[in-house]
């Protein structure tokens, strides 16, 4: 199993999602980001870079996570990453609606592009569908999983810009499962923990 460790602000929807007992079993160790620097990350296989961090800190501590990275590790930035932590994912914004599943006839828009993925092993595209913030459109090669019909990606995978592997998605499944609303994002944390610990990348 993969060890995975997860930046840590002292949220408490993170303090939830990560101490939740059926998914801190797939967690190795939360790290106190203000204190990142004192921490060697080299020990862990996977970095996960939630949603809703401080993001001065993020950038304070980037020589470091990107050193990680490049060391042929992971790292899986949960949200709308549309600051520059990580190039080339050109990040467009999308007007968020809410409230789309209300609506006659409802579709979330969303597709599966690479239903062959050992992702889709373990999640299916509705655990994946609650709403987005926004699209990224790569300029170079990589595995787009979800996508935005006729738009941008929500979720791919990059093994070419770095030495590692990065994954990156505009889905904040640990803040809504955090603030204890949107039950998808309990089922996508079901399937997306176990996946990052054992799962094919």
């Amino acid at each position: 199993m993969r060890k995975i460790a997860v930046l840590y602000s002292g949220s408490s929807h993170q303090h939830r999602s990560f101490t939740e007992p059926k998914y801190k079993q797939y967690i190795a160790e939360l790290v106190y980001l203000p204190k990142l620097a004192d921490v060697d990350l080299h020990k862990f296989d996977v970095l996960i870079v939630p949603s809703q961090l401080h993001q001065g800190q993020v950038t304070h501590h980037l020589k470091q996570i990107h050193a990680f990275l490049d060391s042929g590790k992971i790292v899986v930035a949960l949200g709308a990453q549309h600051h520059s932590w990580f190039s080339n994912h050109n990040w467009e914004f999308r007007p968020t609606n809410f409230w789309w599943w209300l609506e006659p006839g409802a579709k979330s828009g969303l597709v599966i592009t690479k239903p062959e993925h050992d992702l889709f092993n373990y999640i299916s595209l509705a655990d994946a569908t609650w709403h987005y913030h926004g699209v990224f459109l790569p300029t170079h090669e990589v595995e787009s999983l979800i996508e935005v019909e006729n738009d941008g990606s929500i979720l791919y995978i990059d093994k070419k810009s770095t030495g590692g592997t990065l994954m990156l998605t505009t889905l904040d499944p640990e803040y809504h499962f955090g603030s204890y609303f949107m039950p998808a994002t309990e089922q996508f944390l079901n399937g997306f923990l176990p996946w990052l610990a054992d799962g094919r990348l």
